[in-house]
């Protein structure tokens, strides 16, 4: 089992790691793989709706988001973690994951996804939910706590004072690994989901 995990923030070794390493200590103890990056402070451009990944299967800006599919791509689950800013996510970190989404044709169906948000107080509902449709809208089942998965800190090293929010990422890992386990037995006895041919519409006919 291998866990990617892409960390939104700027601040290396800032509250972010610390949620996201508690979840890494799980991994870790049940032997699963864990592919870190570290987004948050690299140009990453947004998606400008050229359609070229439609005729290439990769964006047409050769940047990081190109080597993150490849590395998606191998991966059994995703994490997402970002800290909060004016209720929402860390704009490099939605630029990349719109690119990320849309550029990549490989079929993401049953990869575990799970997001992570980190605030001093408030709007990390908002951006949890912001997280949530990347993998709902691409068949990713979306692993569960025992709360919404945040962590609250201000000053860098405070969301190790939050001992409620790094037991939700524990029970968040362990959450996930149970569910990468269960759909790869799955796949194996019973395959995935039969496919429909995709029908595109719009409002308008």
């Amino acid at each position: 089992m291998k866990v990617l995990i892409l960390n939104g923030s700027p601040h290396v070794g800032g509250n972010t790691t610390i949620a996201v390493n508690e979840m890494v200590k799980v991994f870790e103890s049940e032997n699963v793989e864990v592919d870190m990056v570290q987004i948050g402070n690299m140009a990453i451009r947004g998606c400008i709706g050229c359609n070229t990944c439609g005729k290439t299967g990769k964006c047409v800006f050769d940047d990081a988001v190109n080597d993150i599919a490849a590395r998606f791509e191998a991966a059994d689950a995703l994490v997402v973690a970002s800290p909060v800013y004016y209720a929402s996510a860390n704009a490099t970190l939605i630029a990349c994951l719109d690119r990320l989404f849309y550029s990549s044709h490989f079929d993401k169906t049953m990869k575990v996804g799970a997001s992570v948000v980190v605030a001093r107080r408030g709007g990390c509902s908002a951006t949890f939910d912001e997280l949530n449709k990347y993998f709902t809208i691409a068949g990713m089942p979306l692993a569960p706590s025992q709360y919404w998965n945040s962590v609250h800190g201000n000053a860098l090293g405070e969301a190790a004072q939050d001992a409620e929010g790094l037991q939700t990422m524990r029970v968040l890992a362990r959450n996930m690994v149970f569910l990468m386990r269960s759909i790869a037995l799955g796949k194996e006895k019973y395959d995935l989901p039969e496919q429909e041919v995709r029908e595109w519409t719009h409002f308008i006919r």
